[in-house]
């Protein structure tokens, strides 16, 4: 379903974007560039790192995103997930700082994103990078921004020319099979679909277990700059199941999806992707 059908679309992105801009300030409050983050830090169960920014500008948004659409559910990575979303039509999805542990270290490259679902698929997204100055924002069907000026994916076709981001593991078996440049892992998944988008980068691999909030948001910016995310074997990426977790992805311009998947089903000894 178009984003047109719902009410005031327009308002409504300018509105959220306003909101993560605002939730951007709070987290640089406690950035430290270069250092380590003057907030308070923890590890959650199963040792991924939160930081007192996370549940700070997870509270913000929360209370802001829920005022402008109250019907629509919530889903975040700092917030114990609620079954109901799932009779929702509308759900906003957040991961308030995709990249805590850039963040926690005085890099640059984490992001504040925010997703609105329409039955499972994101309609309206935002990913705010303040200590890069750049703010990315797409609403579907009427293309993506940076800054507020369009942008799109790179015309690059063959891999050969390809600047490709990801884990080194899976670059490394990837250029076993055919030579690029090896771009390196950027720690924000959010980013690293959104640099695809605005032809920083041409293509990036994600590994296992990546979550809704870590992709609706970009993945929406992508598509809307001309870009792809799939599954390694191709398929689409849904949203808002039951576990909102994803097995390989892969992201990238265009015109280089099909050559991409191709060789990695190649690498694989998989069937050519759908």
């Amino acid at each position: 379903m178009s984003a047109s059908t719902l009410p005031l679309a327009a308002d409504l992105m300018r509105a959220a974007s306003e909101s993560c801009l605002e939730a951007g300030r709070l987290a640089l409050d406690l950035f430290r560039p270069g250092a380590q983050t003057a907030a308070r830090t923890w590890a959650k169960s199963g040792g991924s790192p939160v930081t007192e920014a996370d549940i700070g500008v997870d509270t913000f948004l929360r209370v802001r995103l829920s005022a402008l659409l109250p019907e629509a559910a919530w889903l975040s990575e700092e917030t114990v997930d609620d079954a109901q979303r799932l009779t929702h039509r509308f759900v906003w999805v957040v991961d308030p700082i995709d990249g805590t542990r850039a963040y926690m270290s005085g890099s640059p490259d984490w992001a504040v994103c925010v997703a609105l679902l329409d039955e499972g698929a994101p309609i309206l997204g935002v990913v705010h990078a303040p200590a890069c100055d750049a703010t990315y924002t797409a609403v579907a069907g009427s293309g993506a921004r940076r800054n507020g000026e369009p942008i799109r994916t790179s015309s690059v076709r063959t891999l050969a020319d390809a600047r490709i981001a990801g884990p080194k593991p899976m670059l490394d078996a990837l250029a076993r099979v055919q030579p690029f440049e090896a771009v390196g892992k950027i720690p924000s998944l959010a980013l690293r679909l959104t640099r695809i988008a605005d032809a920083t980068i041409d293509a990036g691999l994600i590994s296992p277990d990546a979550r809704d909030w870590d992709l609706a948001a970009a993945d929406l910016v992508l598509r809307e700059a001309g870009g792809r995310l799939s599954g390694g074997d191709g398929g689409a990426v849904t949203y808002n199941r039951p576990a909102p977790v994803h097995g390989m992805l892969v992201a990238s311009a265009g015109a280089l999806a099909t050559p991409l998947l191709e060789t990695l089903a190649q690498l694989h000894g998989q069937p050519q992707p759908r």
